[in-house]
């Protein structure tokens, strides 16, 4: 089983517990370091007492059950605004928003096209770019996040 998935498992009763939901489990390297992140969301917006809270209830619960063999920075932060959309579910509920599609090739000399989602089936993913209607295949697809429009 995967550390994220390992994680995953321990959290999601703590996010629920302190009135949020998980919203994603990272763990990266960068540079010479490892971080283990959770991502939290909760309606109206999570604040920097739902992060210390869950951080402080995880804690013990990491210790525990020692998913990690090597040193890491845990770290607990909002989904924020411009949040990455990777499950299915998550591209169900924001059917209707604006979101940026980072692509792995450019397409018309863009890597980055700023976009309404309006469309997801298997991996594909469908977009209004101004007039023009694109479906991209996973393959194609580096990143999709919303976008905050002002």
């Amino acid at each position: 089983m995967k550390v994220t998935e390992i994680v995953q498992k321990l959290a999601e009763p703590v996010v629920t517990e302190h009135g949020c939901t998980l919203w994603d489990v990272e763990y990266v390297r960068e540079g010479d370091q490892r971080f283990l992140r959770l991502y939290l969301d909760k309606e109206g917006g999570v604040d920097i007492d739902d992060c210390e809270a869950v951080s402080r209830a995880m804690d013990p619960l990491l210790d525990e059950a020692d998913p990690i063999p090597e040193s890491y920075h845990f770290e607990v932060c909002s989904a924020g605004l411009e949040r990455v959309l990777k499950r299915p579910s998550d591209f169900e509920r924001f059917l209707g928003s604006p979101v940026t599609v980072k692509l792995y090739r450019p397409l018309n000399g863009r890597k980055e096209i700023p976009a309404v989602l309006t469309g997801y089936c298997d991996g594909r993913i469908t977009v209004e770019a101004g007039t023009e209607t694109i479906t991209f295949e996973k393959s194609q697809v580096a990143q999709v996040r919303l976008r905050v429009e002002f």
